[in-house]
C-alpha cells in the first residue's frame, strides 16, 4: 500500500507485514498496513505459502521455515519497489507472524526496526499446548503427525488438525479467551472464505520442534513488542522479549484492557498500537 500522493522518485521507509496463524492478508495484517500507508510508509502484506490467496499443495501446510521464507520474500520483492528507502525498512509481525518475525529478524539484518502485536509462538503452543495444557500428549501427537507424513508420502490421504466446524456454542464453552474470540472473529465478524484454523497434520513434525524464542540474542535491531495487557498470550511475549538481550533498545508496550484479538480490530486499541508503532518507526528507521 502506498501513502496518499505517493510519488516514485521520492524516497520512503517501508514496513512488511506478516499476518496471524489461521488469517488472511484481508484481515488485521491488512488493516494495519493501511493505517500505516496512511502515515506515510509504503507497507506489504501477504498470504503465507499454501494458505489463503498464495499458491502451493496441499492446501494450509504450516511449516514454520515457510513463514520465515515468506518474510524473507516479502522483504525482497518491497526492496525494488519504486520509492523504497531500502535503508529504511521495517518489520511487523502479528500474533504467529510475529513468532516468524522474531525468527526472520535474527538473520534478515535488511530489517532495521523490528515490532511484533500480540505475538503468538506457535512451535511452544504446539508442542506443549495452550499455557502447557498438552504435555502429556506430545509423542502420542508426534506419533500421529509422523504417520500423517507417511501416508502423503505414499499417495494416500492428506490429514488435517483443527478442521473441526466449530459453532458459537461449543466457542463459548472454551477454557482460553484467544480461541473463544477467535472464534467470533475469524468466523464471524471478520470473516474472510481463505481464512482456516486448519493445518495439514503432518506439519506438526516442523511446529513442534520450532520455538520462536530460541536465539533471541541474535536480534541486535530495535526491538518493539505490543501486546493488551489482558491478554492470555501475553506470557509468550514476555519470554521473546526478556530473551533479546541484544537488542539496540527493546520496549515493551502494554495496551491497557486488551485482549489478544481486540488489538485487531476495536478501533481505540488499533489506535493506540499504530501510534506506538509509528513512533517507533520514526525514531529507529
Amino acid at each position: 500500500m502506498h501513502p496518499a500522493k505517493y510519488n516514485a522518485r521520492q524516497k520512503y521507509p517501508a514496513i512488511v507485514i506478516a499476518h496471524p496463524n489461521g488469517g488472511v492478508k484481508e484481515q488485521v495484517a491488512g488493516l494495519y498496513a493501511q493505517r500505516l500507508a496512511e502515515l506515510g510508509y509504503i507497507t506489504i502484506t501477504a498470504d503465507a505459502a499454501y494458505q489463503g490467496a498464495s499458491g502451493g499443495m496441499p492446501r494450509n501446510v504450516d511449516k514454520p521455515a515457510h513463514r520465515i521464507e515468506d518474510i524473507h520474500a516479502m522483504g525482497d520483492f518491497i526492496s525494488r519497489y519504486k520509492g523504497v528507502d531500502t535503508s529504511r525498512l521495517g518489520l511487523l509481525g502479528i500474533c504467529g507472524g510475529g513468532g516468524s518475525s522474531l525468527k526472520a529478524a535474527q538473520a534478515d539484518k535488511r530489517f532495521k526496526a523490528v515490532a511484533t502485536l500480540s505475538m503468538f509462538n506457535s512451535g511452544v503452543v504446539r508442542r506443549n499446548g495452550f499455557k502447557d495444557s498438552q504435555l502429556s500428549t506430545i509423542q502420542e501427537r508426534l506419533k500421529q503427525a509422523s504417520e500423517a507424513r507417511a501416508l502423503e508420502a505414499a499417495g494416500g490421504e492428506v490429514l488435517y488438525a483443527a478442521n473441526t466446524e466449530i459453532t458459537d456454542e461449543m466457542a463459548d464453552k472454551m477454557p482460553y479467551e484467544l480461541y473463544r474470540e477467535g472464534h467470533y472473529y475469524y468466523h464471524r465478524t471478520h470473516a474472510q472464505p481463505n481464512s482456516t484454523f486448519r493445518y495439514t497434520m503432518s506439519s506438526l513434525m516442523d511446529l513442534m520442534t520450532f520455538d520462536a524464542s530460541t536465539n533471541m540474542d541474535l536480534i541486535n535491531q530495535p526491538l518493539l513488542m505490543i501486546a493488551g495487557s489482558k491478554a492470555d498470550t501475553y506470557y509468550m511475549t514476555e519470554d521473546a522479549y526478556n530473551k533479546a538481550t541484544n537488542a539496540k533498545q527493546k520496549e515493551l508496550f502494554l495496551i491497557d484492557g486488551a485482549t489478544h484479538i481486540q488489538t485487531y480490530w476495536k478501533p481505540e486499541y488499533v489506535a493506540q498500537a499504530v501510534d506506538k508503532l509509528v513512533d517507533f518507526y520514526q525514531e529507529n528507521l
